[in-house]
């Protein structure tokens, strides 16, 4: 597979948590493909995929591929806690015709380098689809290390990396341990790490904030690739400028803000999946007035 480019990771619209926004969906998705985004990487950490039950990740698996499966590759993450629920969730996203699946480590037990390395192999046995790997240590307390991705990269099930650690210095590592492979595929997941990753040799990223704007980090990738210096600074300045969003509240996070500004543009629903709760009224105009002062209205896709 050659996967590049920009690949968002889709937020889970909710009417509550444990309903699909089914329209709401359906616009984040057209959102999407109207951006000319390249892929779309389903039930991760903005998917809110470890919150949701297996009706409901099998529901978005149904629905997405249902409205984008013609048009682009679809990723979906299998995380979770069980092998054997992994194994069923790659089982039911191979059936509708997905391009991959993405893991992080499994959370809650700490495990060694060796416990992750026997563990990846095992799983890689039972797939079916190629297996694109997520490091995020700041959720799963562990990341793979290169010496592992060393090993567990000679097995050709797996394709690549996402990378949310937001440490180049590790970035750079992992592309110098890969090079025996030319087909693997290394992406970022922090937006403000896409262009200094590219430059070292990534092939794009999952980036949230494609939710709201595809079409700009469409816009920076391109840009990167044709090293358009002039054109990506002009770009970058409107990247630093939308991370205002995430930050605007202390008591708030990434998918706090970005819900509810989707939500203030009339795209989808600003619920949020239980533990995590959505913002509060009352900050509904602030987050309005920062989308004002962006230039940014429903139809804005950069």
């Amino acid at each position: 597979m050659n996967l590049h480019g920009i690949i968002p990771p889709l937020l889970t619209p909710l009417l509550d948590w444990r309903t699909l926004d089914v329209r709401g969906l359906e616009n984040l998705v057209e959102r999407h493909l109207s951006g000319g985004v390249h892929g779309l990487f389903l039930l991760g950490t903005c998917g809110e995929g470890p919150s949701l039950d297996r009706t409901l990740r099998r529901e978005v698996i149904d629905r997405v591929t249902n409205l984008a499966i013609k048009h682009i590759p679809i990723l979906v993450s299998i995380t979770d806690t069980s092998l054997k629920e992994s194994l069923i969730l790659a089982d039911y996203a191979a059936e509708h015709g997905c391009s991959a699946v993405v893991l992080s480590a499994p959370y809650y037990h700490p495990i060694t380098q060796n416990d992750l390395k026997k563990y990846l192999l095992h799983l890689a046995n039972s797939l079916t689809l190629p297996a694109f790997l997520y490091n995020i240590p700041s959720h799963t307390r562990i990341r793979f290390e290169t010496e592992t991705l060393k090993e567990v990269f000679e097995h050709p099930k797996f394709i690549g990396l996402k990378d949310s650690s937001g440490d180049l210095n590790y970035f750079t590592n992992v592309l110098e341990c890969s090079k025996k492979r030319s087909d693997l595929r290394f992406l970022v997941g922090p937006e403000h790490l896409l262009i200094a990753s590219m430059k070292l040799g990534g092939h794009g990223g999952i980036c949230g904030g494609a939710n709201l704007l595809p079409k700009l980090f469409v816009q920076i990738y391109n840009t990167v690739l044709n090293n358009d210096q002039k054109q990506t600074e002009i770009l970058e300045q409107r990247l630093e400028a939308l991370a205002t969003l995430y930050s605007l509240f202390p008591e708030g996070s990434f998918l706090t803000n970005m819900k509810c500004a989707l939500s203030v543009l009339g795209i989808c629903n600003g619920e949020l999946a239980e533990p995590l709760q959505s913002l509060s009224t009352d900050r509904i105009p602030e987050i309005r007035k920062l989308l004002e002062q962006l230039h940014i209205d429903a139809a804005t896709l950069e």
